[in-house]
């Protein structure tokens, strides 16, 4: 029965998390080309991500198959990281709500946010993104599955090296001096390893 619920938590993570990456990498990339398509744009994860979902689940019982056995107390801490990262995500998803969540802002003018800089963000400008670190990280601590350990390498380096700099300098665009005075202040990025900017 545990080795079911392991395998299917490692699963839907296998087959979920392309779409973050299959969406927001072409956005951020050719951000004027999503905006001239505008909410167009949320046809893309369905031309992009159901082929990988569709590869991921008929190869599932492959990728499931490998796994390390972690001692029991590793399985605990990766369900803590994992509840830990949901939280973080469902907190963030409070202060942004769901339009900016999804990036509608930055599909379309028709739809307009404020910058957020309280709660994680005051800590990291991208709490959201780590959020998804954590949740990745537990589930591989979990459930053992290798395949979910390279989807944390992969995330790590998708977000850190393509995402979170193009989604940056968008930021920059929309909101300006607002944003470089809170890149300013809140130094880190990603991991909460820099301290604040005393004023």
């Amino acid at each position: 029965m545990t080795q079911s619920i392991t395998d299917f938590i490692a699963f839907i993570t296998l087959v979920l998390w392309p779409a973050v990456p299959l969406f927001w990498v072409p956005v951020h990339c050719l951000p004027n080309f999503f905006k001239r398509l505008d909410l167009l744009t949320y046809v893309l994860p369905f031309v992009t991500w159901l082929p990988v979902a569709y590869v991921v689940y008929h190869y599932r019982d492959f990728l499931l198959d490998f796994q390390i056995n972690f001692p029991f107390i590793v399985e605990i801490i990766g369900v803590l990281i994992l509840v830990s990262g949901a939280a973080l995500q469902v907190w963030t998803l409070l202060l942004l709500k769901v339009p900016a969540i999804m990036g509608v802002p930055e599909v379309t003018s028709r739809v307009r946010s404020g910058l957020v800089t309280s709660g994680p963000f005051s800590i990291v400008r991208h709490p959201t993104y780590v959020s998804h670190t954590l949740m990745l990280t537990g589930v591989f601590l979990w459930t053992g599955v290798i395949a979910t350990g390279f989807v944390v390498l992969a995330d790590l380096l998708a977000i850190n090296i393509v995402v979170i700099p193009l989604e940056e300098k968008e930021l920059v665009t929309r909101f300006g001096k607002e944003y470089e005075r809170y890149k300013e202040k809140v130094r880190s990025r990603f991991l909460p390893w820099k301290f604040h900017k005393k004023r």
